[in-house]
């Protein structure tokens, strides 16, 4: 693991003035947060401290900004319905992601996360917003709605026959603010912080409604990790959902990054500081965060260069943990609820959804399945069949790219006289020349359409590899299958331009069964042509592979 100790003090007022905005901004981010993950808001804010100040040290986007964020927040929710409330659990549970994290860095998978199809992030992000404003809706109208997606849709009629109405205009009064404040004014006071004073001032004047209440305030104690068998599993599972979500989104925050930058992040090193970042904040009482988008692009647009920018917001959130406790013990449910919307929204990609039926059907389907996955089940099993359900269409395709190139290319004759060869030999030999590298999802009908060239007369198969690099086992098996239905039926099989690497392949797994394999392979194609023409000419057929030494041994 590398670890930093130097800091580059060039950018140092930019640093300073993007680490102060970016802490404004987190704030009423870091209570709602806190507040939808069952922890409390003090457990959003020591989250966005430890997660923030850590990343940002030992991780490799110099201006990311890091803290609690939609996707980890969702899964502790989830977690903590589970568990019953059981802090400790949900803690150990955010120390074993952070360790998840840090062993994604150490093996090298982050180059691997930023894989994960476009359509697949696009659904299960859009259903993390859907998710959120879900979760949010009970507080809108007066109501502490259990914790979960599906238990919170459930109490929503009954919640909509007992409408806290002052709850609900806080709420409204709170959206419009986060939506309507300007521009210009977001660079002294940001609109979240703004939506939530407004709220919060509105709250005094209007009819009771649910609140924050008590907060303790001052620095957070430690922890130990609880490990009981019963729920090992449950919380080794959320662990590993929190680290991959929280390894992806922080991801997608570094690309957001290098685009405004124009520089380029250390994916690993990132997974490695975020990874540190979750595990402190678990042992200190913190909920898991993942690099926030929004607030590093704040951190960017106000003079953030550096490393020091994501530090200095966690100082400054940590500043105002010692004397938040009083004030914000005054914030209405409802008005938290407004800017946790406004955040849903923002997450859901209406960008793609209103172009999407100008792309492929496909996609489409797939984001949509992804979405539904994962709102009515989890997000695991939603991220693991999208990764799933995309990798084999891109494999049919592939596929399908393969076999249609391989039976209507027209064959690339390398001379005039290997062409004349091919034109005079057409009766009689029937070439297939390979495009490229034989995929499994192509190998299965390989055989298939080999045999439906068969014509009447022809006496050999060639095979040309000289474009094929390497070769799996299933394309192994299915040149085996070419050769022994070629050997039923009295054709011979040859094959031009195959490198040691792919005959050794064959031979190793036995796929020469049906021919000799020093008998049956040219370096050129055009030396074999030129054989087969003499043979032919002499009106000798071209004499037939021997029996594989292995077979007819068995004899």
């Amino acid at each position: 693991m590398r670890v930093a100790f130097s800091f580059d003090l060039t950018h140092i007022r930019g640093d300073i003035y993007g680490g102060l905005t970016a802490g404004v901004v987190a704030i009423p981010l870091a209570l709602a947060f806190g507040v939808a993950s069952g922890l409390g808001p003090m457990a959003g804010m020591y989250g966005a401290i430890i997660v923030g100040f850590f990343a940002a040290w030992l991780g490799g986007t110099p201006t990311n900004v890091s803290g609690p964020t939609g996707p980890m927040v969702v899964v502790l929710a989830g977690l903590f319905a589970s568990l019953s409330g059981d802090v400790g659990l949900i803690l150990t549970a955010v120390v074993l992601a952070g360790l998840f994290q840090i062993a994604f860095g150490l093996i090298k998978l982050g180059d691997f996360i930023r894989l994960v199809p476009y359509p697949v992030v696009s659904g299960f992000m859009s259903g993390i917003g859907v998710i959120i404003i879900i979760l949010q809706l009970d507080a809108t109208l007066g109501h502490m709605a259990p914790a979960g997606t599906i238990p919170a849709l459930k109490y929503l009629p009954t919640a909509l026959t007992d409408i806290n109405f002052s709850a609900l205009a806080v709420a409204v009064v709170t959206l419009i603010v986060v939506y309507g404040w300007p521009t210009a004014w977001g660079k002294y006071l940001p609109a979240a912080l703004a939506a939530l004073v407004v709220g919060t001032v509105m709250s005094l004047f209007m009819g009771s409604m649910p609140i924050l209440g008590e907060i303790p305030s001052g620095l957070p104690s430690f922890r130990m990790p609880v490990f009981e068998q019963g729920a090992m599993m449950l919380v080794l599972e959320a662990a590993f959902i929190l680290a991959v979500l929280g390894a992806i989104d922080s991801l997608l925050t570094s690309l957001v990054a290098d685009n405004m930058t124009r520089t380029r992040h250390d994916s690993n090193q990132e997974l490695i500081g975020q990874g540190v970042g979750n595990t402190v904040a678990g042992l200190f009482g913190g909920i898991a965060g993942a690099g926030a988008t929004m607030r590093t692009v704040v951190n960017i647009r106000s003079g953030g260069h550096t490393k020091i920018s994501g530090m200095i917001h966690s100082a400054v959130l940590a500043a105002v943990v010692l004397g938040l406790g009083p004030i914000a013990s005054h914030i209405p449910h409802a008005a938290l609820a407004g800017v946790l919307i406004k955040v849903g929204l923002d997450i859901i990609d209406f960008s793609y959804l209103r172009n999407a039926h100008r792309g492929p059907r496909w996609d489409l389907a797939l984001m949509a399945l992804v979405l539904a996955l994962t709102v009515l089940v989890d997000l695991i099993t939603a991220v693991g069949a999208g990764v799933v359900l995309a990798a084999l269409a891109y494999v049919r395709q592939v596929a399908k790219t393969q076999l249609d190139d391989l039976l209507s290319r027209p064959l690339t004759a390398t001379s005039e006289e290997e062409q004349a060869l091919i034109e005079e030999l057409i009766d009689r030999v029937t070439v297939f020349e390979f495009g490229g590298p034989l995929s499994f999802g192509a190998a299965a009908d390989v055989g298939h359409h080999v045999r439906e060239r068969y014509r009447d007369g022809m006496h050999a198969i060639v095979l040309d590899f000289q474009r094929v690099p390497f070769i799996d086992v299933s394309a192994v098996r299915a040149v085996e299958t070419i050769a022994c239905d070629a050997e039923r039926a009295g054709k011979d099989v040859y094959f031009t331009g195959m490198s040691d690497e792919i005959a050794e392949t064959m031979v190793g797994l036995n796929a020469d069964c049906c021919l000799n394999m020093e008998e049956a392979r040219y370096n050129d194609r055009l030396t074999l042509l030129r054989e087969l023409r003499d043979g032919y000419a002499n009106k000798v057929r071209h004499p037939k592979p021997s029996k594989h030494p292995a077979e007819a041994a068995t004899e």
